[in-house]
């Protein structure tokens, strides 16, 4: 990403593409009911025009997935990271017993588009909609840290165009994704991770839903504030790389995801360390390793 892109992007917005992103409709009587036993967030909030955030937890509290719900109609449409299409299926799948409940994988008929703009307010949100006349529905999500849309377009329609805004592609979004600290699967979201490790007790937890899988782990977690591992955010003037041991006198995290600053040029990223560990004292790779400053 350019640093005038990334000014333009701040001052203006941008738009994104995530067709391929894993599509899930449910159906059925018990749909809700099934649903909020199934995720960390109340399902029972779930509306047509806004998104609702959530993970999928195992039995143990640790993440199999994180998903966008929102409702359309007679039925809750789900959407997740690409990679999580076979696992997610055969997960919600499992747990399907006696419920009126029918999941069907809908990834390949539906277009989805997400766009935001830094200068609009949620209210004005509908001003940077796509010029597109073909059926659609849109909701109001931030899944990049900033209110926007989501749009939902048919497989078969055009594909929209976007009034000034740019459209990212993957590498231009995984930078902005770092820029505003949103953990993503499987970088910081992934089999070894709790939910409130990603700092996701506010965004995709609800504490008085009632039972779902995973839930007496991560009630005790929030009962306690005791966890193994926090994300943090850094900078750093030297190269970082995924993966990378950070130390303070041993090895107590790794680099989970980094990019390059646009407009300062430093190494920015995202990493995952054992909780209470002292922030201003990271080094990269070992004791006499360069150091991480914490932003």
């Amino acid at each position: 990403m350019t640093s005038e892109l990334f000014q333009h992007i701040t001052t203006h917005g941008a738009a994104v593409n995530l067709s391929s992103r894993a599509k899930f409709r449910l159906t059925g009587a018990d749909r809700v009911r099934y649903l909020n036993g199934q995720v960390t967030n109340d399902m029972r909030r779930v509306k047509p025009d806004d998104s609702i955030y959530a993970c999928v937890t195992d039995v143990k509290g640790r993440i199999a997935a994180d998903v966008f719900v929102h409702a359309e109609g007679d039925s809750l449409l789900l959407d997740a990271e690409p990679d999580l299409r076979e696992t997610l299926g055969m997960r919600l799948e499992r747990y399907i017993v006696a419920d009126d409940v029918e999941l069907t994988d809908v990834t390949e008929d539906w277009q989805l588009w997400h766009v935001w703009s830094a200068a609009a307010t949620p209210a004005r949100m509908e001003s940077v909609q796509c010029s597109n006349e073909s059926p659609h529905h849109s909701l109001h999500s931030s899944r990049f840290g900033t209110p926007g849309l989501d749009l939902w377009l048919p497989s078969s329609a055009p594909a929209p165009t976007f009034d000034a805004l740019p459209i990212l592609n993957e590498a231009g979004l995984e930078t902005w994704r770092i820029l505003q600290k949103i953990p993503r699967w499987p970088h910081e979201l992934n089999a070894e991770t709790f939910p409130p490790e990603a700092g996701l007790e506010s965004k995709a937890m609800d504490f008085t839903k009632g039972c779902y899988i995973g839930q007496e782990v991560l009630s005790r977690i929030k009962t306690t504030g005791k966890m193994p591992r926090e994300m943090i955010a850094f900078e750093s003037g030297v190269e970082v790389n995924a993966g990378d041991e950070l130390w303070i006198e041993k090895a107590v995290g790794k680099v989970t995801s980094v990019t390059k600053h646009p407009a300062t040029g430093l190494n920015i990223g995202l990493a995952m360390i054992r909780q209470g560990t002292p922030h201003q004292s990271l080094r990269v790779g070992g004791n006499s390793g360069p150091m991480l400053y914490h932003v």
